[in-house]
């Protein structure tokens, strides 16, 4: 047992959230094992459901922060794998009339009190040919700035850096 309070607290927050991940890493681990058994029946619409239900609880514990996404992409993967070399499930072919909505236009609206410019419509020009690769030409460069100067310190340089011998004082 610790006997440091900031290490007790640490022990009880750990308590604390291992109890609230179980709960999301238990029905994670129960959808899947419920797939799976859905999958081993050969019922492709009990194992889509069941799927369904896993991967959206797999998604859940990551986004928790309980499984790492990575893991959860995994499991999904090979759970998608079996369902998918479980066959083709039967599509059951309905055929829906198609209905085509009439077109409403709208109506224009209509004019306020205050008077707008008239907005023009932009012309489209022809685009320039682009000029082959072959030749370059010499494009002009922009005025470059004139640098500033260094600045100089004032102090002038010493003739020699020969170091002063220390001196002691005492006082008595």
């Amino acid at each position: 047992m610790a006997n440091i309070k900031s290490q007790i607290k640490r022990n009880r927050q750990n308590d604390k959230r291992r109890l609230r991940n179980r709960v999301y890493r238990g029905a994670a681990r129960t959808a899947v094992k419920n797939t799976r058994a859905a999958m081993l029946t050969g019922d492709p619409e009990t194992s889509r459901t069941a799927l369904l239900a896993a991967i959206s609880q797999l998604d859940r514990a990551a986004q928790k922060g309980v499984l790492h996404k990575n893991n959860v992409a995994r499991r999904k993967s090979r759970l998608m794998r079996q369902f998918a070399r479980m066959g083709p499930a039967p599509v059951e072919a309905v055929a829906e009339p198609k209905i085509e909505a009439p077109v409403v236009e709208a109506k224009p609206k209509r004019a306020s009190g205050r008077a707008r410019p008239a907005v023009k419509e932009p012309v489209a020009e022809a685009k320039p040919k682009a000029e082959p690769k072959g030749k370059t030409t010499a494009k002009p460069k922009a005025a470059a700035k004139p640098k500033a100067e260094p600045k100089t310190k004032s102090k002038p340089a010493p003739a020699s850096k020969a170091k002063k011998p220390a001196t002691k004082t005492t006082k008595k």
